[in-house]
């Protein structure tokens, strides 16, 4: 069985939420698959996503993020804000 290295508990959800992948970029829809106080696992379907990009999950709410991972469609990203 493999071991938790997350440093926080994480919670399933399907939420919808943008991803802005920086200057010049529109930003585009994206599921939000779980989220943790330290992160995100998002599922997009359409795009080469960044080291570092945005995650909106509203108009006054929005979160850095630093891409940890990816496998196909779905990758996961931690806050640095």
């Amino acid at each position: 069985m493999l071991a938790n290295r997350r440093r926080s508990e994480r919670r399933v959800c399907s939420r919808l939420a943008k991803i802005h992948l920086g200057a010049g970029s529109l930003p585009r829809d994206c599921t939000i698959t779980d989220i943790s106080a330290g992160g995100v696992k998002v599922v997009a379907e359409y795009l080469e996503v960044p080291p570092q990009f945005t995650i909106i999950f509203a108009p006054d709410h929005s979160r850095q993020c630093r891409l940890r991972w990816r496998i196909g469609h779905e990758f996961g990203a931690e806050f640095v804000d």
